[in-house]
């Protein structure tokens, strides 16, 4: 799906990669009819070489190249993004001003200040010859995300929502669940309050709502406004599938 028609309009799906690096793994990802793939540098050991060899060869596909790193800072965001990712996810944004710099890192002027490199992986390696129009068309391809995974986060919520520049409000259950002193306890009040008025908030500002979570934590926010889901890992995925094989009686192996 095109960015531009998911913000106004659409719904994505996609997974967590932590181990995976053949960039064919993201081809198989687009043949399986995922949208996206995120890699996560802040619990794996993804660099930025690895966001450009993935995105290079996912180009091709149309699947969308997105990655979680490890902390708010300019250099994470900006060379994620001139790696060749189509999105940024930065964790445990907290405070409207943690925002206003998430949306300046990962945004061009007029909205931000991200550093223009005009000729790079994300360009597709082709020189731009109208600046201009290439950073507004930039701005609208790339997702700015912020994870809200603390009851801090979510007791300014109303003020990181209103930042220019964020696209998506991407919940973080296990973090938010032990922020709030309910460790895996997803749907005990506090967090299920909590949620809530993340969705409220992306409602009221025009943002969009996000989760990371299982298929049926997600099922129950979909009513909502859960527009951008990711499930699962590559992890899950890779184990899931080889436990069912060890359990098959044709193999003798149950």
């Amino acid at each position: 799906m095109n960015i531009k028609d998911f913000k106004e309009s659409g719904r994505i799906a996609g997974t967590m990669f932590k181990i995976l690096r053949n960039p064919a793994s993201a081809i198989i990802a687009a043949q399986a009819g995922l949208d996206f793939v995120m890699l996560d540098m802040e619990h794996a050991a993804y660099g930025f070489d690895d966001i450009s060899d993935m995105a290079a060869v996912a180009g091709a596909t149309g699947i969308k190249i997105m990655a979680r790193v490890p902390e708010l800072s300019k250099g994470y965001v900006s060379r994620a993004l001139d790696s060749g990712a189509t999105g940024v996810m930065v964790p445990m944004i907290q405070t409207k001003e943690e925002a206003e710099m998430l949306a300046a890192w990962a945004k061009y002027p007029d909205t931000g200040s991200r550093g223009l490199s005009a000729r790079g992986a994300h360009t597709g390696y082709a020189r731009q010859k109208d600046i201009k129009c290439f950073m507004a068309q930039e701005n609208e391809a790339t997702l700015c995300i912020a994870q809200i995974e603390t009851g801090r986060a979510v007791e300014n919520i109303d003020d990181i929502a209103r930042v220019e520049g964020i696209d998506v409000m991407l919940i973080g259950p296990n973090d938010l669940a032990l922020s709030l002193g309910c460790p895996g306890e997803f749907m005990a009040s506090a967090v299920v309050d909590a949620i809530g008025r993340v969705a409220a908030a992306a409602a009221e500002n025009g943002k969009i709502f996000g989760m990371h979570a299982d298929r049926h934590l997600i099922s129950k926010w979909i009513p909502y406004g859960l527009r951008f889901i990711m499930s699962s890992s590559d992890i899950d995925l890779l184990f899931a599938r080889m436990e069912s094989l060890a359990k098959e009686e044709s193999f003798g192996l149950s």
